[in-house]
């Protein structure tokens, strides 16, 4: 079959051995996949990447000396059933499921696995058992993003919101997106985002943003400061302490940009007592100065991925129109087309989310 194939680093265009459903698997055909932010860090710093897998007890396992397809937001039709399965989907029925497959008793992560080609391939081997079928005749464009979707309700449900609590998402790439979509679902306002790009400072809006600065221009922590103050607040530090008079509203900060200094500027700017949520994925060494965090007792939270139920929920809010996934889709390409996408999404004005379609 072919795919696009990350080899030697630089994707190509190449076929590759046909994957065959071992016991408990079943043959799809992949209809579209977005590329991820974490596609372009893994194939601009491979061996980075791979020695961070390593090093943290190999999640990942990307072995940079073999041929890897990447690609782990994805729907796909069901092809064939393999031996051992229950054949409870009918062959042409729309699926997706968590980036997972089962081999036996091996659970292994798809993308960036050697031995578990992803969705910038015609077709993949997943486990049934993991298959969701797409329901309320969801395109296969719109369910392909249920995984990045996943990532920002996954964050939220992290962040154990309770009611009053105002928050702030630094940062509106897709995850910032997801972030700001999930926070609407929950129904915490004013939802205040923050991000340099015009583009997606307006997707930030339709996503479910009251607020947005262009922090070029204002400090997005006064204006997140200005929200969640109340008429008559003493800010002294006794005043605090005692609760007295008129409270901060509780302030939840959503770090969603994944650069070295970001987490320390967060905690310079936070409010007291704030709580942070880590969600963008820095793959380099940071610093940061403990003493900001410690004097405002802020709590530092790092999230990652999804359970198996958030996954499930996020397709559900996407197929009952509780998330418009429609305005995050810039473009499309087919497998040849794969490594100009990969430097197109380098400009955050020109795009969001780039699905590849292999079979076009």
């Amino acid at each position: 079959m072919r795919a696009a194939i990350f080899r030697q680093g630089s994707l190509v265009v190449d076929d590759i051995a046909e994957p065959a459903p071992l016991a408990g698997q079943v043959l799809v055909r992949t209809l579209c996949c977005g590329i991820c932010g974490s596609d372009l860090h893994a194939a601009k710093h491979s061996r980075q990447f791979a020695e961070l897998s390593r090093r943290t007890g190999g999640r990942f396992s990307m072995d940079t000396t073999r041929d890897i397809v990447f690609g782990h937001e994805f729907c796909c039709e069901v092809v064939e059933h393999g031996p051992e399965t229950s054949r409870r989907l009918a062959p042409g029925t729309l699926v997706t499921s968590m980036p997972l497959t089962i081999a036996g008793t091996e659970v292994l992560g798809i993308s960036y696995n050697a031995d578990a080609p992803g969705g910038f391939g015609e077709r993949m081997a997943l486990a049934e058992r993991m298959l969701l079928p797409v329901p309320n005749g969801l395109p296969a464009v719109h369910a392909a993003l249920t995984e990045p979707m996943a990532v920002g309700w996954h964050a939220v449900q992290r962040a154990r919101l309770e009611p009053g609590d105002v928050p702030l998402v630094v940062g509106c790439g897709p995850v910032g997106l997801a972030v700001i979509a999930a926070l609407r679902i929950k129904g915490a306002h004013p939802i205040v985002a923050a991000d340099f790009s015009p583009a997606r400072r307006a997707l930030a809006l339709r996503m479910g943003a009251d607020i947005v600065v262009d922090p070029a221009e204002h400090s997005p922590y006064d204006r997140f400061r200005a929200e969640i103050t109340p008429e008559g607040y003493d800010a002294g530090r006794y005043a605090r302490m005692f609760g007295a008079g008129p409270q901060l509203r509780p302030a939840v900060v959503f770090e969603c940009v994944g650069v070295p200094g970001v987490i320390q500027q967060v905690m310079e700017g936070a409010p007291a007592e704030a709580r942070i949520v880590v969600v963008g994925v820095c793959m380099e060494p940071d610093r940061t100065e403990p003493f900001f965090a410690i004097v405002k007792q802020l709590n530092l939270q790092f999230v990652l991925a999804y359970t198996p139920q958030e996954f499930a929920d996020s397709l559900r809010h996407i197929a009952e129109g509780l998330i418009d996934v429609a305005p995050l889709i810039t473009g499309t390409t087919g497998l040849d087309g794969v490594a100009d996408a990969f430097a197109a999404l380098g400009n955050p004005e020109a795009h969001a989310k780039i699905l590849v379609e292999p079979w076009h």
